[in-house]
Protein backbone atom coordinates (compact mmCIF):
# COMPACT_ATOMS: atom_id res chain seq x y z
CA UNK A 1 0.00 0.00 0.00
CA UNK A 2 3.04 2.27 0.13
CA UNK A 3 2.32 3.53 -3.39
CA UNK A 4 -1.37 4.19 -2.75
CA UNK A 5 -2.72 7.70 -2.35
CA UNK A 6 -4.72 8.88 0.65
CA UNK A 7 -8.12 8.39 -1.04
CA UNK A 8 -7.29 4.76 -1.84
CA UNK A 9 -6.13 4.08 1.73
CA UNK A 10 -9.25 5.68 3.25
CA UNK A 11 -11.44 3.67 0.86
CA UNK A 12 -9.81 0.44 2.02
CA UNK A 13 -10.06 1.28 5.74
CA UNK A 14 -13.44 3.06 5.83
CA UNK A 15 -15.70 -0.01 5.93
CA UNK A 16 -13.63 -2.01 8.47
CA UNK A 17 -13.32 1.02 10.77
CA UNK A 18 -17.04 1.80 10.55
CA UNK A 19 -18.12 -1.76 11.33
CA UNK A 20 -15.49 -2.34 14.03
CA UNK A 21 -16.52 0.70 16.03
CA UNK A 22 -20.29 0.68 15.56
CA UNK A 23 -20.83 -3.07 16.04
CA UNK A 24 -18.71 -2.85 19.19
CA UNK A 25 -21.07 -0.24 20.65
CA UNK A 26 -24.22 -2.02 19.49
CA UNK A 27 -22.99 -5.22 21.17
CA UNK A 28 -22.93 -3.42 24.53
CA UNK A 29 -26.55 -2.35 24.00
CA UNK A 30 -27.78 -5.80 23.05
CA UNK A 31 -25.96 -7.38 25.99
CA UNK A 32 -27.40 -4.78 28.38
CA UNK A 33 -30.93 -5.48 27.13
CA UNK A 34 -30.37 -9.21 27.61
CA UNK A 35 -29.44 -8.60 31.25
CA UNK A 36 -32.34 -6.24 31.95
CA UNK A 37 -31.34 -2.69 30.95
CA UNK A 38 -33.38 -1.23 28.06
CA UNK A 39 -31.85 2.27 28.17
CA UNK A 40 -30.17 1.98 24.77
CA UNK A 41 -33.36 0.61 23.21
CA UNK A 42 -35.50 3.45 24.63
CA UNK A 43 -33.01 6.04 23.32
CA UNK A 44 -32.96 4.54 19.82
CA UNK A 45 -29.36 3.36 20.12
CA UNK A 46 -30.03 -0.38 19.99
CA UNK A 47 -29.21 -0.61 16.31
CA UNK A 48 -26.58 -1.84 13.87
CA UNK A 49 -27.16 1.28 11.78
CA UNK A 50 -23.72 2.99 11.79
CA UNK A 51 -25.29 6.45 11.47
CA UNK A 52 -26.73 6.15 14.99
CA UNK A 53 -23.30 5.45 16.48
CA UNK A 54 -20.97 7.70 14.45
CA UNK A 55 -19.02 10.29 16.39
CA UNK A 56 -17.64 12.97 14.07
CA UNK A 57 -14.33 13.16 15.91
CA UNK A 58 -13.81 9.58 17.08
CA UNK A 59 -15.24 7.66 14.12
CA UNK A 60 -14.11 9.90 11.26
CA UNK A 61 -11.57 12.60 12.13
CA UNK A 62 -9.19 10.69 14.45
CA UNK A 63 -8.93 7.52 12.28
CA UNK A 64 -8.46 9.69 9.16
CA UNK A 65 -5.67 11.68 10.85
CA UNK A 66 -4.03 8.48 12.07
CA UNK A 67 -4.04 7.06 8.54
CA UNK A 68 -2.73 10.32 7.11
CA UNK A 69 0.05 10.81 9.66
CA UNK A 70 0.88 7.14 10.06
CA UNK A 71 0.20 7.14 13.78
CA UNK A 72 -1.50 4.72 16.14
CA UNK A 73 -4.78 3.81 14.42
CA UNK A 74 -7.70 3.96 16.80
CA UNK A 75 -11.09 5.61 17.20
CA UNK A 76 -14.40 5.44 18.98
CA UNK A 77 -18.14 5.80 18.47
CA UNK A 78 -20.79 7.43 20.63
CA UNK A 79 -20.96 5.25 23.75
CA UNK A 80 -24.18 3.28 23.96
CA UNK A 81 -25.97 4.36 27.18
CA UNK A 82 -26.11 1.63 29.80
CA UNK A 83 -27.66 2.10 33.24
CA UNK A 84 -26.02 -0.63 35.31
CA UNK A 85 -28.58 -0.12 38.08
CA UNK A 86 -31.19 -1.69 35.79
CA UNK A 87 -29.24 -4.93 35.35
CA UNK A 88 -30.65 -7.91 37.24
CA UNK A 89 -27.32 -8.47 39.00
CA UNK A 90 -25.45 -5.19 38.42
CA UNK A 91 -21.94 -6.16 39.54
CA UNK A 92 -21.91 -9.59 37.90
CA UNK A 93 -23.78 -8.59 34.74
CA UNK A 94 -21.47 -5.58 34.21
CA UNK A 95 -18.76 -8.05 33.21
CA UNK A 96 -20.79 -9.51 30.34
CA UNK A 97 -22.07 -6.14 29.12
CA UNK A 98 -18.51 -4.77 29.08
CA UNK A 99 -17.07 -7.91 27.47
CA UNK A 100 -19.64 -7.88 24.66
CA UNK A 101 -17.81 -5.09 22.82
CA UNK A 102 -14.35 -6.72 22.64
CA UNK A 103 -16.03 -10.09 21.93
CA UNK A 104 -17.73 -8.56 18.89
CA UNK A 105 -14.35 -7.28 17.66
CA UNK A 106 -12.85 -10.76 18.04
CA UNK A 107 -15.73 -12.22 16.03
CA UNK A 108 -15.26 -9.58 13.31
CA UNK A 109 -11.49 -10.14 13.25
CA UNK A 110 -12.10 -13.86 12.65
CA UNK A 111 -14.63 -13.07 9.91
CA UNK A 112 -12.20 -10.70 8.15
CA UNK A 113 -9.44 -13.34 8.52
CA UNK A 114 -11.65 -15.90 6.79
CA UNK A 115 -12.32 -13.39 4.01
CA UNK A 116 -8.56 -12.83 3.75
CA UNK A 117 -7.97 -16.59 3.36
CA UNK A 118 -10.67 -16.71 0.67
CA UNK A 119 -9.18 -13.74 -1.19
CA UNK A 120 -5.71 -15.28 -1.17
CA UNK A 121 -7.07 -18.17 -3.25
CA UNK A 122 -8.41 -15.82 -5.93
CA UNK A 123 -6.71 -15.27 -9.26
CA UNK A 124 -4.30 -12.36 -8.69
CA UNK A 125 -5.23 -10.91 -12.07
CA UNK A 126 -8.79 -10.42 -10.78
CA UNK A 127 -9.56 -6.71 -10.34
CA UNK A 128 -10.97 -7.39 -6.86
CA UNK A 129 -7.89 -9.26 -5.61
CA UNK A 130 -5.85 -6.36 -4.20
CA UNK A 131 -8.77 -4.35 -2.70
CA UNK A 132 -10.24 -7.47 -1.06
CA UNK A 133 -6.92 -8.66 0.37
CA UNK A 134 -6.01 -5.25 1.75
CA UNK A 135 -9.50 -4.58 3.13
CA UNK A 136 -9.59 -7.97 4.85
CA UNK A 137 -6.14 -7.37 6.39
CA UNK A 138 -7.29 -3.92 7.52
CA UNK A 139 -10.40 -5.50 9.07
CA UNK A 140 -8.31 -7.94 11.09
CA UNK A 141 -5.86 -5.22 12.14
CA UNK A 142 -8.48 -2.69 13.24
CA UNK A 143 -10.60 -5.16 15.18
CA UNK A 144 -7.59 -6.61 16.98
CA UNK A 145 -6.39 -3.10 17.91
CA UNK A 146 -9.82 -2.05 19.21
CA UNK A 147 -10.25 -5.31 21.13
CA UNK A 148 -6.83 -5.15 22.81
CA UNK A 149 -7.17 -1.42 23.54
CA UNK A 150 -10.57 -1.86 25.16
CA UNK A 151 -9.38 -4.75 27.31
CA UNK A 152 -6.79 -2.58 29.06
CA UNK A 153 -7.86 -2.55 32.75
CA UNK A 154 -8.43 1.20 32.90
CA UNK A 155 -11.91 2.64 33.47
CA UNK A 156 -13.88 3.69 31.46
CA UNK A 157 -12.51 1.11 28.99
CA UNK A 158 -14.27 -2.25 28.91
CA UNK A 159 -11.30 -3.90 30.60
CA UNK A 160 -11.68 -1.47 33.49
CA UNK A 161 -15.35 -2.34 33.90
CA UNK A 162 -14.54 -6.05 33.73
CA UNK A 163 -11.93 -5.54 36.46
CA UNK A 164 -14.43 -3.66 38.63
CA UNK A 165 -16.89 -6.51 38.19
CA UNK A 166 -14.34 -9.12 39.26
CA UNK A 167 -12.81 -7.34 42.25
CA UNK A 168 -14.21 -7.39 45.82
CA UNK A 169 -16.42 -4.36 46.58
CA UNK A 170 -13.79 -2.23 48.35
CA UNK A 171 -11.11 -2.78 45.69
CA UNK A 172 -13.71 -2.34 42.91
CA UNK A 173 -14.70 1.04 44.35
CA UNK A 174 -11.05 2.16 44.38
CA UNK A 175 -10.58 1.18 40.72
CA UNK A 176 -13.89 2.81 39.72
CA UNK A 177 -12.64 6.13 41.14
CA UNK A 178 -10.05 6.25 38.32
CA UNK A 179 -12.76 6.61 35.63
CA UNK A 180 -12.82 10.48 35.46
CA UNK A 181 -9.08 10.41 34.73
CA UNK A 182 -9.14 7.42 32.36
CA UNK A 183 -8.86 9.39 29.11
CA UNK A 184 -5.99 11.49 30.50
CA UNK A 185 -4.15 8.29 31.43
CA UNK A 186 -4.71 6.87 27.94
CA UNK A 187 -3.45 10.03 26.22
CA UNK A 188 -0.33 10.04 28.40
CA UNK A 189 0.26 6.37 27.60
CA UNK A 190 0.03 7.11 23.86
CA UNK A 191 2.28 10.20 24.01
CA UNK A 192 4.93 8.41 26.08
CA UNK A 193 4.75 5.29 23.83
CA UNK A 194 3.83 3.12 26.80
CA UNK A 195 0.66 2.15 24.94
CA UNK A 196 2.65 0.85 21.96
CA UNK A 197 5.04 -1.06 24.20
CA UNK A 198 2.14 -2.84 25.91
CA UNK A 199 -0.15 -3.40 22.93
CA UNK A 200 2.08 -4.01 19.90
CA UNK A 201 3.42 -7.45 20.93
CA UNK A 202 -0.13 -8.67 21.66
CA UNK A 203 -1.52 -7.15 18.45
CA UNK A 204 1.27 -8.60 16.30
CA UNK A 205 0.84 -12.05 17.83
CA UNK A 206 -2.94 -12.06 17.29
CA UNK A 207 -2.66 -10.60 13.78
CA UNK A 208 -0.09 -13.25 12.81
CA UNK A 209 -2.26 -16.02 14.27
CA UNK A 210 -5.44 -14.85 12.53
CA UNK A 211 -3.92 -14.18 9.10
Amino acid sequence: MENWNLIQIITIYALPVLFAITVHEAAHGYAARHFGDRTAEMMGRLSLNPIRHIDLVGTILIPALALTLGGFLFGWAKPVPVDYRNLRHPKQDMLWVAAAGPASNLAMAIAWALLFKFAMHMDQSNAFFDPLVYMARAGVQINVVIMVLNLLPIPPLDGGRILVSLLPPRAAWQVARIEPYGMIILVLMIVTHVMSAIMLPIIQLMFHFLT
